[in-house]
């Protein structure tokens, strides 16, 4: 049985894993998918949020022991990585200076390099395939921005969206400052964005396709998770 967990970092990217991700990943031959928020919920301020790297690659581990069959991956954004030291995930701190189509990869790279180390010789790599978005969840919705309108019920809004979108090569280009972020820009235009719900009904009207298609990183990623039951 393909067993497949997506670590997220809060409950937007639950629901898209839930409501978009895992009907998709079925189709592809995946038995089980689910989204688990990492961090222990006792030690949490709020649910959700990034937590430091510890603390995430405890959660990763204890799920590959406990399953030896099954599949890890996350769903974090770049955006918010802890840098700070005690909470940094490997190669944030140095993806900074890289550029932009390398810093995505350069922190999978040392994540995966990471765990392999912690859980020691006879790991399987295959297991564990780090993802990491650029920069955060909204951008993939920037892929279809007259979808992503009408997806959060403001069709009028689909002009205003797509000049952000072409100010960038490719959606996951939307830059990462906590100003112009991808969410950020969207809360600029409409104050009443309701990140989990409303990511979640558009991300359902600009689906997987036009994802794939426009956000090459993320389209890697899921490719790399349908051949894996292929």
């Amino acid at each position: 049985m393909a067993r497949l967990l997506i670590h997220v970092e809060g409950e937007t990217e639950e629901m898209f894993v839930n409501e978009v991700l895992a009907p998709h990943l079925y189709g592809a031959g995946w038995e089980v998918v689910a989204a688990r928020i990492v961090g222990n919920a006792r030690l949490r301020e709020r649910r959700g949020g990034i937590k430091p790297w510890s603390v995430v690659r405890d959660d990763i581990m204890r799920h590959l022991k406990e399953d030896p069959g099954c599949y890890a991956t996350t769903m974090v954004d770049f955006y918010a990585l802890p840098q700070s030291a005690g909470k940094a995930w490997p190669g944030r701190a140095e993806a900074a200076e890289l550029p932009t189509a390398q810093k995505a990869s350069h922190v999978e790279a040392q994540l995966n390099a990471d765990v392999q180390r912690a859980m020691g010789p006879g790991f399987l790599a295959v297991r564990f395939i780090p993802f990491v978005i650029m920069h955060e969840f909204e951008a993939l919705l920037f892929s279809d921005c007259g979808a992503f309108s009408r997806g959060v019920g403001r069709p009028d809004l689909h002009e205003a969206m797509q000049a952000i979108r072409d100010g960038f090569a490719t959606p996951e280009e939307i830059n990462d400052s906590p100003l112009t972020a991808p969410s950020k820009r969207v809360e600029a235009l409409m104050p009443a964005y309701q990140k989990p719900f409303l990511g979640t009904l558009a991300a359902l009207e600009v689906g997987l396709t036009r994802m794939r298609e426009e956000c090459p990183h993320f389209g890697a990623w899921l490719h790399r998770l349908e051949q894996i039951v292929n």
